[in-house]
């Protein structure tokens, strides 16, 4: 199956505030987009290293009593393991279950090499995460018309390069796109054509559309909606009052229709890190040794890109799951890992003393921009 090419209604760009086009004017050729969906990435390539994993549940991750499934094979997801799902819960769930330690610069090499190949077709290309991306290939470089070849000789040669499968979703905009890739996975590619998307959309439960999180779709349902249908016969008047800003975003998509751009060389909006602890933190001399290293990566990461960032963020979750974040923001970025030790520990400072143990700590870097060490941060706090 290949995309039919039809031009996008004049409204949405009317309604998201950009400026209609002459209807003397030729219009736009219909986008063709590509998501690439990597399958069960990480876990996968800890398969393809070792082939006694193959064919066993896996999940990468730490089993210990704090640990957290980063990632899990499709032989694990049988069993209900996901990545963000608690080790001990993971184990319960399976008891066959084999943990592998994450080898993230494994992962982020693999990563490389797919994106040479998407490079090979197009330059416009919108990385999510080491394992997904979109590509725009309305134009591409090697000049081919069907956007079904294209994704197919991706795969192919992702096959081929690194041993690993991955799934295609090929669609007239973003939204669809990722649906699509959803829709045949593992190792499958599907097509969403302008004439299909509407029904497409019509048929699949609020909670499967990308953009719609669990809090949302609990609120939607309440509502009495649980499909696309539901959703699009509301009002965006109606929609906008329960959901702001995104209630435009839902109203259109409801409809298929989603006019974002692929974005190449999608800038970061923050970096961090954050550690679960095996032993709730119970005082601040200990909070302070353990939030110390992650500071320390967090540095490492800027050093490595030469970004640096104003707004600093401390991420406290406590032993009953609860959670707090506390900021502070300077007028210019912060230059050196010993100004960012310092107020990480002015923001550590208030939690103490708590009721309730720490099991998590994180630190986050945002507003970045390229590194000037010339820069002397005055400081400015903010909640």
């Amino acid at each position: 199956m290949h995309i039919s090419f039809e031009t996008t209604p004049q409204r949405t760009r009317e309604a998201q505030g950009q400026p209609a086009e002459d209807a003397a004017h030729t219009p736009p050729r219909q986008r063709k987009i590509i998501h690439i969906d990597m399958d069960a990435f990480y876990a996968s390539v800890e398969q393809r290293d070792n082939p006694e994993l193959r064919g066993k549940p896996v999940a990468v991750g730490y089993g210990q009593a704090r640990g957290v499934v980063a990632a899990a094979s499709y032989e694990a997801r049988k069993f209900g393991v996901y990545s963000a799902l608690p080790s001990v819960t993971a184990k319960r769930k399976c008891s066959e279950l084999i943990f592998v330690p994450p080898r993230f610069d494994v992962y982020k090499s693999v990563s490389r090499q797919i994106h040479e190949i998407f490079a090979l077709h197009t330059p416009i290309i919108e990385p999510l995460s080491l394992d997904e991306a979109y590509l725009d290939v309305t134009e591409n470089v090697q000049g081919i018309a069907s956007a079904t070849h294209i994704a197919e000789d991706i795969r192919a040669k992702i096959r081929a390069q690194t041993g690993l499968t991955a799934s295609a979703g090929i669609s007239y905009n973003k939204f669809l796109a990722k649906l699509a890739s959803d829709h045949r996975k593992p190792d499958g590619l599907y097509v969403i054509t302008p004439s299909m998307g509407p029904a497409f959309v019509e048929t699949l439960p609020i909670n499967k559309f990308h953009g719609v999180g669990p809090a949302t779709a609990s609120k939607m349902h309440r509502f009495g909606i649980e499909t696309g249908l539901d959703l699009k016969a509301q009002t965006l008047v109606f929609l906008q009052h329960l959901f702001g800003k995104a209630g435009q975003y839902y109203y259109w998509i409801a409809r298929g229709i989603d006019e974002r751009q692929v974005f190449a060389d999608h800038a970061r909006k923050s970096i961090g890190a954050e550690n679960t602890f095996a032993k709730d933190i119970q005082d601040s001399e200990s909070a302070h040794q353990k939030l110390k290293p992650i500071i320390e990566k967090v540095w490492r990461h800027c050093e490595s890109t030469c970004i640096r960032g104003k707004t600093v963020t401390l991420k406290v979750k406590y032993a009953d799951f609860q959670q707090v974040t506390r900021s502070r923001t300077s007028d210019t970025a912060i230059p050196t890992q010993e100004a960012l030790e310092r107020i990480c520990y002015d923001l550590l400072i208030p939690i103490f003393p708590v009721i309730r143990g720490i099991r998590l700590l994180g630190i986050s870097l945002s507003s970045l921009g390229a590194a000037d060490t010339r820069e002397k941060p005055q400081l400015l706090l903010s909640f």
